[in-house]
């Protein structure tokens, strides 16, 4: 007996989990990504690209793949995504895990301003001009045409197109994680002074706050949304766990 896992992924962590899931025995796994990088990196593990739909998509989606597990393990700010999960999982009557990371705790040395979008996060860079490393998705950063008296680094995944209306601008493409060695050095060669991101929390992205901290560097961060209530776990090993106990029960209700 085999459990059919459908795990939402895009983080770091879904394609770890990915990893350790592929070719066993007790689990068909299926990771679906949202399609918002023009570049995925290969999976380990079978993949759909794509919305479902919405909650009614979703719900067809697991009742006609027969699916025993639902992972959430898509970003701490996608939170429609979450949602939606929540309430199709409900419908369906499948067991749902949210493998959700811990948010960056503040520390001394930090100088962090906490905003609840783009926009604000615009307005928090201040009006005088400064040198601002923007690390958010390429679908956020529209506002910051807003502020052209600023230097702005905008590292994304995928080329920013078109690009901002703004007459001084550097794009970086990269993929992370990033150590923080390497974010020093280029904050540094950048002269930045100003940092907008996300509190994404774990250890991928982490390197740029550790490495703002130790150079005094402001950090602007976005608030997390509020995700739906759901069992969730913190780590992939967790999750791990969760789930062979999932297809333990399973293999049991066949004998």
């Amino acid at each position: 007996m085999t459990i059919r896992v459908l795990l939402l992924g895009g983080t770091f962590e879904a394609r770890q989990l990915a990893q350790h899931l592929a070719g066993r025995g007790d689990m068909v796994v299926t990771l679906s990504l949202a399609g918002r990088t023009a570049h995925p990196l290969t999976q380990p593990v079978p993949v759909r690209i794509g919305g479902f739909g919405g909650v009614s998509g979703l719900i067809r989606y697991l009742q006609n793949e027969r699916i025993g597990a639902l992972v959430d393990a898509t970003h701490p700010y996608a939170a429609q995504i979450s949602r939606n999960a929540a309430a199709a999982a409900k419908s369906a009557e499948v067991p749902l895990l949210g493998l959700r990371r811990p948010a960056w705790e503040e520390q001394a040395g930090d100088r962090w301003r906490r905003v609840t979008d783009v926009t604000q996060a615009v307005a928090a860079i201040g009006s005088e001009s400064r040198r601002v490393f923007v690390a958010l998705g390429r679908q956020e950063i529209g506002p910051f045409a807003a502020a052209p008296q600023h230097r702005y680094l905008i590292r994304s995944v995928d080329p920013i197109d078109p690009p901002l209306s703004l007459p001084r601008v550097d794009y970086l493409l990269d993929r992370g994680p990033f150590c923080e060695a390497d974010e020093r050095a280029l904050l540094q060669s950048h002269r930045i002074d100003a940092i907008v991101a996300k509190n994404s929390g774990g250890t991928a992205t982490y390197g740029k706050i550790a490495a703002a901290r130790g150079l005094g560097i402001d950090v602007i961060l976005l608030h997390r949304p509020d995700l739906p209530e759901v069992e969730t776990v913190a780590t992939v090993e967790a999750a791990i766990d969760w789930l062979a106990h999932r297809a333990a029960l399973e293999s049991m209700r066949g004998e």
